[in-house]
């Protein structure tokens, strides 16, 4: 049986899968992303700043950890 957060996991993976793109990357990669956060994503630089917040990192890693993760890929 799973957890319930093993479960939202799954969902917003499930839901940002479905989106398509590399909003179905984001819940994989940053699993305190709920799905309808990532739904919510504007631009790269609203994902930083998501990043930097959600995990309490200064804004350059936060940059270097999207930066590596896109790899030029439009959100």
């Amino acid at each position: 049986m799973s957890s319930p957060i093993q479960a939202e996991k799954a969902n917003a993976a499930y839901m940002a899968a479905k989106n398509g793109g590399m909003r179905g990357d984001i819940a994989q990669r940053w699993g305190k992303f709920s799905a309808d956060e990532i739904a919510a994503l504007k631009d790269k630089d609203d994902l930083i700043n998501q990043v930097q917040s959600k995990y309490n990192i200064e804004r350059a890693q936060a940059l270097t950890d999207v930066d590596t993760f896109a790899k030029g890929r439009p959100l």
